[in-house]
């Protein structure tokens, strides 16, 4: 007996618990707790301090890294966050032979760990990212292999593999200082993923043989996890990786494409109706599971999307999925980790909220339950989604979240445990643009979380920098109305997070609130509600935002391109600055001003009359009034009135006013084939042509199917598509619309033979109505008549990555053309093709299109 004892307590606690791992993947391929057989469900975010941009931008600006964590991970919990998923930057904790370096990234990743296990947080590791440690900066000169190597090279150097090899079961053995357990042992870890986006070339068995090197070095670290391996990437060589050991394949989803370098408009749920793997057959064979490490609407600065996102995952049979990335607070208002993505629920709080939703679509839609196809499946269980009003809703009847302003009433206010919301609701009225959150604490009392203002002051999928100012945060006070009888008309507010000293009481359910933690009790109520008492996984009294950061002045407004003659011309500005301002006004030329109004908080809003608009170019100058007396007018942003002598900068707001039987002009190459929606082809270029002011934007396509090399099993497509969005082109000329009976497209085929393209008005609801125009070879004015448009195939563009994902939107919607909601126009060079034309190569030479 007193040897057993001995032995036990000589005898590592790590060791003894790897013997039964945490979760395991079932005969059906399904991921399952150990302890009780529960399916596994988790949902979450990537987020990335511990290395590479983020940890150094924290560094240059005297961050402290593990504050800045600790300050994420309270928001995780707040948004109900149970897993975490990264890429380990290998680069900056490896050498070249793969030994793992015991460095200041290898430290802020393991208190990273050891904070999510506090806070009961789940998570899969990636060890291997392949990438340098850059982005979006140059590369250092980083010790790993894969510096030494590069991608490439590392799926098929043997040196490099063995390093590989070496540094995966050193990464499994770390210990953790933090928790002492280390990485194959720790119950938080739900599995492994091999590497981040390999893209494997060559021979079949090559790369099984990889895989099971891979697997195998693992697995030499005694650990039992399930281990994944990336099934977006090289998908023809699925087989291969399930037969080299891998237990189940992970995936990824940029549904609107990456890089669009604006935020892209429209109707985007056609992108998301569907996440169909056409490869599952070989999990079900292999039984293996699958989860999500990325994914993300990117360049989408909306929040309806991404419940539907989480729905079609969950009805392709994939169990956990991480949100590609978190932006850390500290450097969330300029977005320089990854441009193209944007999330953080300080800075975009309808969006993060959206996150909270998708959660809860995790946990609560069974593996491949259907729905439908969009749009009869916006209403799901107890999700809404309303693309008009950018609005996801979670309504169960305990929860009720939402991600903007709306009108649906709470299931069953008896019950509710959880609010959470932007804008105003039948239960709340609150006029900030911040998030809050309501938590019941017993029948009398409830905490309230309010977020300060944040206020978007430039496209924040734009070209980025540290020294460009996206999205400020404002700590103003707003009135805020709560609609609950339990807690009277007359209940009070208490402030409890540190240094909130607010004590008041609210009059006919109303009063004034500012950011910060408090406890709503109903009057009467004797009992008290210290800041140090348990709440969730902290405290009642824990709070963080970051800090008021409005140091000047911001006035936001694009002036519309083209408005009508007899039509109002209206003008909305959003403006933030530390005081509010006496007035804003609009200049018309010469004219009076005209004062705008505050709609809402710092959006302003007025009409300038038609009888004051005249045919021409248009312009006008708004002027801010502020409170010392001082006028500062724009576009300028100087000081003074354009009236006044000095003024010098007399540039202004410019629209072309035009009668309403005049064209629409939709498309003009110089100004908008930057943003055509379109893959990228050689060759592609734009142009001028021998008058001043025209350029031609040409597209030669050798091949309408280009195969692959990600995808190399995939059907063929012949078809070359791209879209152009007129969203802003006819914003204010939508009344002129439905007298408008055909299409002008002044261009040319760039072959020697006439090129069939087909054009298509895409709607609100994601359905094209087109028809064929043959575009000769010389350069001329084509045209295609509305009344002969029908219903055509809608492509799905942006094009989603993986490639794998639908080419088409599949749907059966109405066949009625209405241009009143045309939001899109689609081009295809491959419909009505015989064969010997679909393999032969086409082009297309723009330099307009217009409605008349």
């Amino acid at each position: 007996m007193r040897l057993l004892l001995i032995l036990l307590l000589l005898f590592p606690f790590g060791l003894m618990a790897q013997q039964i791992s945490s979760t395991y993947l079932d005969e059906s391929g399904v991921i399952r707790w150990s302890e009780d057989e529960a399916e596994v469900k988790g949902f979450g975010v990537n987020y990335t301090v511990p290395f590479a941009h983020a940890y150094r931008t924290a560094e240059r600006w005297g961050v402290n890294q593990k504050e800045a964590i600790d300050n994420d991970l309270y928001h995780f919990t707040r948004l109900g966050f149970d897993l975490y998923r990264v890429h380990v930057w290998d680069t900056e904790i490896s050498d070249s032979l793969g030994n793992l370096l015991g460095n200041e990234h290898l430290d802020h990743f393991d208190y990273l760990i050891h904070r999510l296990n506090e806070l009961d947080i789940n998570y899969v590791i990636t060890p291997i990212a392949f990438w340098g440690n850059g982005w979006p900066e140059p590369n250092e000169d980083t010790p790993g292999f894969s510096e030494k190597y590069g991608k490439d090279e590392c799926l098929t150097d043997p040196n490099c593999i063995k390093a590989q090899e070496n540094y995966l079961t050193q990464f499994m053995n770390h210990t953790n200082p933090y928790t002492g357990v280390a990485y194959k042992d720790d119950p938080r870890l739900i599995a492994v993923e091999v590497s981040n986006e390999p893209h494997h070339r060559g021979e079949a068995a090559e790369v099984q043989k990889f895989v099971q090197g891979m697997v195998e070095a693992i697995r030499a670290s005694g650990t039992e996890k399930p281990i994944f391996y990336n099934a977006s990437h090289g998908t023809h060589f699925i087989e291969e990786y399930f037969e080299g050991g891998a237990q189940g394949g992970t995936f990824q989803w940029y549904p609107t494409g990456l890089g669009y370098k604006k935020e892209i408009p429209g109707n985007l749920l056609p992108n998301v109706n569907d996440y169909h793997i056409p490869f599952s057959e070989a999990f079900e064979k292999h039984h293996a599971g699958k989860l999500v490490y990325e994914f993300d609407a990117a360049d989408v600065g909306r929040t309806y999307i991404y419940p539907v996102m989480a729905r079609s995952f969950r009805t392709a049979g994939i169990q956990i999925g991480t949100h590609f990335s978190y932006d850390p607070t500290f450097m969330a208002d300029v977005n320089t980790e990854y441009d193209t993505h944007y999330m953080n629920l300080a800075y975009t709080p309808g969006k993060a909220i959206s996150l909270l939703i998708s959660g809860e679509v995790f946990r609560k839609v069974p593996m491949r339950a259907e729905f439908g196809n969009y749009p009869q499946n916006l209403e799901f269980d107890d999700f809404t989604i309303d693309y008009h009003s950018d609005l996801a809703l979670f309504n169960s009847g305990k929860k009720y979240f939402y991600t903007n302003a709306q009108e649906h009433e709470p299931k069953n206010i008896s019950l509710l445990q959880q609010v959470a919301g932007v804008g105003n609701s039948p239960l709340i009225k609150y006029q900030g643009t911040g998030a809050y959150f309501l938590d019941r604490l017993d029948e009398d009392s409830w905490r309230l979380e309010v977020m300060p203002d944040a206020i978007w002051v430039e496209d924040p999928f734009g070209r980025n920098s540290p020294d460009k100012i996206l999205a400020v945060i404002n700590w103003a006070s707003h009135s805020m109305r709560i609609n609950l009888e339990g807690l009277g008309e007359d209940f009070s507010i208490k402030g409890i997070n540190d240094g909130n000293t607010v004590d008041v009481t609210a009059e006919q359910k109303s009063f004034e609130i500012q950011p910060g933690t408090y406890v709503v009790q109903r009057a009467g109520s004797s009992k008290s509600w210290p800041a140090d008492e348990d709440f969730g996984k902290g405290k009642l009294g824990d709070f963080y935002a970051p800090k008021a950061t409005v140091e000047k002045s911001y006035l936001v407004h694009k002036s519309i391109e083209s408005a009508s003659l007899d039509q109002p011309l209206k003008i909305e500005v959003k403006y933030v600055a530390k005081e509010k301002p006496k007035a804003i006004k609009i200049q018309p030329g010469f004219r009076d001003p005209i004062a705008l109004e505050e709609v809402k908080p710092y959006h302003y809003q007025a009409e300038i009359p038609a009888d004051l608009l005249y045919e021409g170019l248009f312009e006008y100058h708004l002027i801010v009034k502020n409170k010392d007396g001082k006028n500062i007018t724009y576009p300028a942003g100087k000081e003074g009135r354009p009236s006044d002598w000095d003024f010098y900068d007399r540039e202004a707001y410019k629209v072309n006013i035009t009668p309403a039987e005049y064209p629409i002009h939709l498309f003009d190459a110089k100004s908008d084939s930057e943003w055509l929606v379109r893959q990228w082809r050689e060759g592609f270029r734009l142009v001028p042509t021998k008058h001043s002011t025209e350029f031609e934007y040409q597209m030669p396509i050798e091949q309408l199917f280009v195969e692959d090399p990600e995808n190399l099993n995939a059907e063929p497509i012949y078809d070359y598509s791209f879209k152009h969005f007129i969203l802003d082109a006819i914003k204010g000329r939508k009344n002129d619309l439905s007298s408008k009976n055909r299409l002008v497209l002044k261009g040319r085929s760039l072959e020697e033979k006439p090129l069939n393209l087909q054009v298509a008005f895409v709607l609100d609801d994601g359905s094209a109505y087109g028809c064929m125009v043959e575009i000769g070879a010389e350069m001329g004015e084509y045209t295609l008549d509305l009344n002969s448009v029908q219903p055509v195939k809608t492509v799905t563009l942006p094009r989603p990555y993986p490639s794998f994902l639908p080419y088409y939107f599949e749907h059966d919607l109405p066949e009625d053309f209405d241009i009143t909601r045309v939001e899109s126009l689609q081009f295809s060079i491959g419909p009505e093709l015989d064969e010997d034309e679909k393999k032969a190569s086409h082009g297309l030479g723009i330099i307009s299109i217009r409605l008349e």
